[in-house]
């Protein structure tokens, strides 16, 4: 039986991005065999460091953080990259001004559940380096989603599966150990625009704003709601594995702006984990908001910015941003602004 690898798959791309895409692909093969040896490789619990967030950080943090930066080192066709794990940006020492890329990741996403052996993965992020002819600056990252070139995440489970978008739909691979290469498992995958199941940490209910407290409250009604069928509920706390169940079959995923510290406008980070999954959202043909508006819309301020995160079936997406553009759910507050070089057109 002939399988395509996503070598194959990734041919009829730029040569470039097909280069940055495959030397992902092997950091995440390499963090992928020592995740999979948990305790005997000495990767579980933390490593007694923080990051640049004050986020504790565990051994397989630091290991694939380490990984994918040295293989994107060797890649001359990113000019730098930037990883959640670090306050500042990286240049490439030897291809900084002739790189086309800039990379952008969450080396391990989900950390929090490795010693319970929940899935985790990394996501990232490929930009055009705008500013080409010059090593790469905080500057040169804050990027719109809509910018990206290529986005995608790795997710460390039963199997060992990569989903990548490069602009005209999202893929599935999946990693053959036997002989350490990516082969396509789903093409064109597509979220069906209405769901019965929705994921949401439920444990922040009395924070919520009441565009988020009405949706929740109707599915809970269920069919004896204005909704008229049950839903059922879900959460992981590993966003890849909730992004990979939404891809899989369907539903929504909520992380809302809440007032549970008011001074932060979301929990999760933009470059790194909303812009590369609303861009897979929209590849498949589901969407992700703020609530307000679209994230793919949204232009960076910071490297670290965190925002309020909705994505899922179309249908759902659509009927939440209803929900906060009505007045009678008093929502008073505006998210962001568009103070960057980089606006959508």
């Amino acid at each position: 039986m002939t399988r395509t690898d996503l070598t194959q798959w990734m041919a009829r791309r730029p040569p470039a991005l097909t280069a940055t895409i495959e030397t992902l692909a092997q950091a995440c093969t390499r963090i992928a065999e020592s995740a999979a040896l948990g305790d005997l490789a000495g990767f579980t619990g933390y490593s007694g460091q923080n990051n640049s967030q004050g986020e504790a950080q565990t051994k397989l943090d630091l290991f694939a953080d380490a990984c994918i930066a040295g293989s994107l080192a060797g890649c001359r066709h990113v000019a730098g990259w930037a990883s959640e794990e670090h306050d500042e940006p990286s240049a490439s020492e030897q291809y900084a001004q002739t790189g086309e890329y800039l990379v952008v990741f969450d080396p391990l996403d989900g950390s929090s559940n490795i010693d319970a052996n929940i899935s985790v993965g990394t996501i990232f992020s490929v930009l055009p380096h705008p500013f080409r002819g010059t090593p790469p600056g905080a500057a040169g990252f804050l990027q719109p989603g809509c910018r990206q070139v290529a986005a995608g995440y790795v997710i460390y489970g039963p199997s060992c599966v990569m989903v990548l978008g490069c602009g005209d739909g999202v893929a599935a691979f999946t990693l053959d150990r036997r002989d350490r290469r990516w082969y396509l498992t789903r093409d064109a995958i597509r979220v069906p625009e209405q769901t019965r199941e929705f994921a949401i940490n439920a444990s922040n209910q009395r924070f919520w704003e009441k565009p988020v407290q009405r949706y929740v409250s109707e599915c809970l009604a269920g069919e004896a709601g204005p909704r008229t069928r049950d839903f059922n509920m879900r959460w992981v706390a590993s966003l890849v594995a909730e992004v990979h169940r939404i891809l899989s079959r369907g539903g929504m995923f909520l992380y809302p702006r809440d007032t549970k510290v008011p001074v932060k406008p979301g929990r999760l980070r933009l470059m790194y984990e909303a812009a590369p999954v609303a861009f897979l959202m929209e590849q498949a043909g589901a969407a992700a908001t703020t609530g307000t508006r679209p994230i793919l819309d949204v232009v960076p301020d910071t490297l670290h910015q965190r925002v309020p995160l909705i994505f899922g079936s179309r249908h759902e997406v659509e009927l939440i941003v209803r929900y906060h553009a009505d007045p009678n759910e008093n929502v008073s507050w505006q998210l962001f602004g568009s103070r960057s070089l980089f606006v959508r057109a």
